[in-house]
């Protein structure tokens, strides 16, 4: 696993993040580093979809970056008619996705498409993952997919939205933010690191407040959602149609 040093040192011009070549071969490290809970985020994954796994179902990995996420479902899934659709629209990430897929044997089919998630027809699924991909969209989009995402689950199927928050007050998102950057300061993550990254994140991650993430999954028609993770200001949700 390569280090994540592509912050370590000044940057002339800090450029927009982006889910290219540089940043897809040390994103594992990144992600360990950077996201609180991630490996309990992932392996929980795994087992709420074997939990809500149904057969002749799809499910759906929106944002699957390196598979993860994709392969804690599909060594889940023991219903039979399964078909895994894993989709991103990073090349650089995809190619290593199929990668890491082709690594683990398993009779559960997997198709992965290089596509931006907003256009992906959901149909028959089981379960929907989206693990911190939501807050990249635009935010007037999300509505429309989570809508989207609802109308193409079965009766009884689950989205896992994993997401980063804005907390509902100033003083409750400061102290959530510092506790959050004491986190990477603790994984080896420099001041000048931290303060790069943030520049080049600000114009492209959007997140939202945790009440405004429950009022749109109820307004999709999601009536049974449950917060069943949080550590400082990162959180996954579960929301059964």
């Amino acid at each position: 696993m390569q280090k994540d040093h592509i912050y370590a040192e000044p940057l002339a011009q800090i450029q927009d993040f982006r889910f290219d070549d540089q940043v897809a071969e040390v994103f594992p490290d990144m992600i360990q580093r950077s996201i609180p809970g991630y490996q309990t985020i992932i392996q929980t994954i795994g087992k709420l979809t074997n939990r809500f796994q149904q057969p002749d179902s799809n499910y759906y990995d929106l944002g699957c970056s390196l598979g993860a996420a994709s392969l804690a479902m599909r060594r889940n899934i023991t219903s039979s008619g399964a078909q895994l659709i894993a989709v991103d629209n990073s090349k650089a990430m995809l190619e290593r996705c199929e990668r890491h897929l082709l690594a683990f044997r398993s009779d559960v089919p997997v198709s992965l498409e290089l596509a931006d998630i907003r256009d992906i027809v959901i149909k028959d699924a089981a379960v929907v993952v989206i693990n911190f991909t939501l807050q990249f969209l635009a935010p007037e989009d999300r509505e429309q997919l989570i809508r989207k995402i609802y109308q193409g689950l079965k009766p009884g199927g689950v989205l896992i939205l994993s997401e980063k928050f804005v907390a509902h007050s100033h003083i409750s998102n400061n102290l959530l933010v510092d506790l959050h950057l004491d986190f990477k300061r603790a994984n080896g993550y420099s001041e000048l690191e931290i303060s790069q990254k943030r520049s080049a994140l600000e114009n492209v991650m959007k997140p939202d407040t945790l009440a405004q993430h429950q009022q749109r999954l109820l307004g999709a028609g999601f009536t049974e959602q449950t917060l069943w993770f949080q550590c400082f200001n990162f959180c996954s949700m579960l929301a059964v149609k």
